[in-house]
């Protein structure tokens, strides 16, 4: 197993930065510093920083909350962190120190 973090940041549906969703534009960071995953998960319901309630409805997903998490490196975490502090953006992240790596006797992940 490999030492590193779980990124996790934390947003809605109909936050954006410039006209892209703020939730694909990390998928778009991630991508370009060669990051190897991240997955996108999408809630029903949440309590926001500014203490609001956000959720689906029948009518609007909008406002549905999202978690963006990644598992990096050190290396790659310093690198998402050192873009992230030159963009314009502020999203609320958690960080965990966590191992990662495949697991089973295999010598290949399963087919897709």
């Amino acid at each position: 197993m490999e030492k590193g973090y779980q990124v996790t940041f934390f947003t809605r549906q109909d936050c954006t930065i410039g006209n892209q969703p703020l939730g694909q534009w990390l998928l778009h960071i991630a991508s370009q510093l060669g990051l190897k995953g991240a997955t996108v998960n999408g809630a029903l319901e949440g309590v926001g920083h500014d203490g609001e309630v956000h959720m689906v409805n029948l009518y609007d997903i909008s406002e549905q909350p999202l978690q963006i998490v990644m598992v990096v490196t050190e290396a790659e975490y310093r690198a998402l962190f050192r873009r992230l502090e030159q963009e314009p953006v502020s999203v609320f992240c958690t960080v965990a120190e966590v191992e990662f790596g495949m697991v089973g006797g295999g010598t290949q992940a399963p087919n897709r």
